[in-house]
C-alpha cells in the first residue's frame, strides 16, 4: 500500500501499487504534454524567429545589391550619356571645320584657276598682237623685195648683157681652169680658195669636211655660220664636189647626185645644198653661172667652181636679212615653250588637286562611316542599358511583390506551419 497525501485537504490517505502507478502516469502524461507544447511552441517560435531574421536579412542584402546596381546603372547612364553628346558634339564640330575647310579650298581652288587663267590669257593676247605685228613687218618686207627686183627685171637689155659677159667669162675661167685641175682635185682646190678668205671674211665660220657617215652617206664639205650670241644659226651649206676625166666612158650627168645630196643636206640639218660640178662640160644650162634646181629638191643649186665663193657670199648674205627675224621667232619661240610650259604646270596643278580633292573627300565620306558606326554603337550600348535598367525595376518590383503567402505558395508544409502560428 502506497500513502498519498491530498495536495488540497493534507488529509493522508493509503491507495495500493496500481492506484499510485495510475496517478504517476496521469501526471507524468500531462507533464509529459504540457512540456512537449511547452517545446513545440518555441520550438516554433524559435523557426519563426529564425524565419523572419532570415527573410530580413535576405531582404536587406537584396535592397542593399539592388541599391548598388541602381547607383551602378545611373553613373553608367550619366557617363554613357555624357560621352555620347560629347561625341555628337565632336562630330558636328568635326562636320563644321570640314565643311569651312573644303569651303575655303574651294574658294582658294577659283581664285588661283581665275588669276592664272587671266595671266595666260593676258600674255596669249600680248603674243597674238606681236605675231600680227611680225606678220604686217614681214609682208612689207616681202613687198618691197619684189618691187627692188621687178625693177632689176625690167631691165632686160642689162640681163642680157650681164648674161653674156658671165658666159664669157666662165668659157674664159674654164680654159685657164682645163689645165690647172688636172693637177689637184676640185674638193682641193675649194678648200684652199675658202682658206684664203677665211681670216678676212669667214672668220666666225664653220668650213670642214664631212666626216660623219652615221646616216649611211656623207657630203664633202659643211659651211656653217651662227650669230655673234651663237644660239641662232645665220645659214648652213652642204657641199658636193664632182668632177671627172674627159677621157672617162662612162659619163656622169649632176641630176645624178641630186638625191644623195638633198638626203645627205636634210640629215646634217643643212638649210642650202651646193653640188659643185665639172660635170656636163657641154651643157650651156650649167655653164651660164649659178643655177637654181628648187623646183627639182628644196633649196638646191648647182655652180661651177669659180662661183664657189659667190654662192656662199650670196647665201650669207641674203640670210643676214633675215637674221633679225629669225632671231625674234627664236624669242617667240622661246616664250611659247615658257606658255607651254605654264600651261603644263598649271596642267598639273589642276590634276593634283581633283586627286588630292577626290582623296579628301575619301576620307571624309569614311570619317562619316566610322562617325555613324559609332552612333550605332553607343545606341546599341544604350539600347542594352535600357534592357538591363528594365530588368533591374522587374526585379525591384518583385523583391516589393515578395510575401509569405506567394513564399509559401505550393509548400504545404511550410504553409501548414505558417498556418499554425497564425493561429495561435
Amino acid at each position: 500500500m502506497k500513502k498519498v497525501i491530498c495536495p488540497h485537504c493534507e488529509e493522508l490517505f493509503e491507495i495500493d501499487k496500481a492506484g499510485y502507478a495510475d496517478i504517476l502516469k496521469q501526471v507524468r502524461n500531462d507533464q509529459f504534454q504540457t512540456d512537449l507544447e511547452t517545446q513545440l511552441a518555441s520550438i516554433k517560435k524559435q523557426k519563426e524567429s529564425d524565419l523572419q531574421l532570415a527573410l530580413a536579412q535576405e531582404k536587406s542584402k537584396f535592397q542593399k545589391e539592388l541599391s548598388v546596381k541602381e547607383n551602378e546603372l545611373s553613373v553608367l547612364k550619366a557617363q554613357s550619356k555624357t560621352e555620347l553628346l560629347e561625341k555628337l558634339a565632336e562630330k558636328d564640330a568635326y562636320l563644321i571645320e570640314l565643311k569651312s575647310k573644303i569651303d575655303n579650298f574651294e574658294t582658294a581652288k577659283s581664285l588661283a584657276i581665275s588669276d592664272a587663267t587671266k595671266e595666260i590669257e593676258k600674255q596669249r593676247d600680248t603674243f597674238q598682237n606681236e605675231l600680227k605685228t611680225k606678220e604686217l613687218e614681214k609682208e612689207n618686207l616681202k613687198s618691197s623685195l619684189e618691187q627692188k627686183y621687178s625693177v632689176e627685171l625690167q631691165n632686160k637689155d642689162s640681163i642680157i648683157k650681164y648674161k653674156d659677159e658671165e658666159i664669157a667669162r666662165v668659157k674664159d675661167m674654164k680654159l685657164k681652169l682645163s689645165t690647172k685641175m688636172m693637177g689637184e682635185s676640185l674638193e682641193q682646190h675649194c678648200e684652199m680658195e675658202f682658206n684664203s678668205l677665211r681670216s678676212t671674211a669667214f672668220q666666225n665660220s664653220y668650213f670642214e669636211k664631212d666626216n660623219d657617215a652615221s646616216s649611211g652617206t656623207k657630203g664633202d664639205f659643211i659651211f656653217r655660220e651662227m650669230d655673234e650670241t651663237n644660239e641662232n644659226e645665220i645659214v648652213s651649206i652642204m657641199f658636193e664636189m664632182k668632177n671627172e676625166n674627159e677621157a672617162t666612158a662612162n659619163k656622169k650627168r649632176n641630176e645624178d647626185f641630186f638625191a644623195k645630196l638633198d638626203k645627205d643636206r636634210i640629215a646634217k640639218k643643212c638649210e642650202y645644198a651646193v653640188l659643185v660640178s665639172l660635170l656636163e662640160s657641154d651643157n650651156e644650162y650649167y655653164n651660164k653661172g649659178i643655177v637654181d634646181v628648187s623646183h627639182r629638191y628644196e633649196k638646191m643649186y648647182v655652180i661651177r667652181p669659180q662661183f664657189f665663193i659667190p654662192i656662199i657670199t650670196l647665201l650669207r648674205n641674203g640670210a643676214m636679212g633675215s637674221l633679225k627675224y629669225k632671231q625674234q621667232l627664236s624669242l617667240m619661240r622661246n616664250q611659247s615653250i615658257d606658255v607651254s610650259k605654264f600651261e603644263d604646270k598649271i596642267t598639273q596643278f589642276r590634276e593634283g588637286f581633283a586627286k588630292n580633292y577626290v582623296s579628301a573627300q575619301t576620307h571624309f565620306e569614311k570619317a562619316i562611316e566610322e562617325i555613324d558606326k559609332s552612333i550605332n554603337r553607343m545606341q546599341k550600348v544604350k539600347q542594352e542599358l535600357t534592357i538591363s535598367g528594365n530588368q533591374w525595376r522587374l526585379a525591384n518590383q518583385k523583391a516589393d511583390g515578395l510575401t509569405i503567402k506567394k513564399l509559401t505558395f505550393g509548400n504545404p508544409t511550410m504553409k501548414s506551419k505558417f498556418d499554425e502560428i497564425k493561429k495561435k
